[in-house]
């Protein structure tokens, strides 16, 4: 087997992760322009049940890590850095927040609202990455 089939095939894990990942982001609804529009307007539970739910497993798992030293994959010491708080993570928040209410679209779900046939969404993927470059284009010219 050369190489590239070799390497191509290592990688297959995490296509079928990120296939498995939107089915569920379908399945959940998550994805719906019309689920993200009824949290903003705070008619509807259903995606603050979902990011609760996210939010409670990830603090789950950071406490088993730690608590039982889990290691990654590779054998590899999971360590958490502590974060420092600035004012531009709030504004970022705010940003990032206007951006998710006026697209109904999160980075996360971009590419299952795109596989579902809802391809207008390619532009908002292409805002994000054309924002990630503007940042790290400035990011050493901006308060930290």
């Amino acid at each position: 087997m050369n190489r590239f089939m070799y390497k191509s095939l290592s990688q297959l894990k995490y296509l079928l992760a990120g296939l498995v990942f939107g089915v569920i982001f379908v399945k959940a609804e998550v994805i719906s322009w019309f689920r993200i529009q009824e949290m903003f307007r705070l008619q509807s539970f259903h995606m603050y049940g979902v990011i609760g739910s996210a939010v409670l497993v990830g603090m789950l798992s950071v406490w088993l890590i730690k608590k039982f030293n889990i290691k990654t994959i590779q054998g590899e010491t999971v360590t958490f850095q502590p974060k420092k708080f600035n004012r531009g993570q709030i504004y970022g928040g705010l940003i990032f927040g206007l951006g998710w209410a006026i697209t109904g679209a999160c980075p996360g779900p971009l590419f299952a609202q795109i596989g579902t046939g809802a391809t207008v969404i390619v532009i908002t993927l292409l805002s994000a990455i054309a924002g990630t470059w503007v940042y790290g284009k400035f990011r050493e010219k901006l308060p930290h």
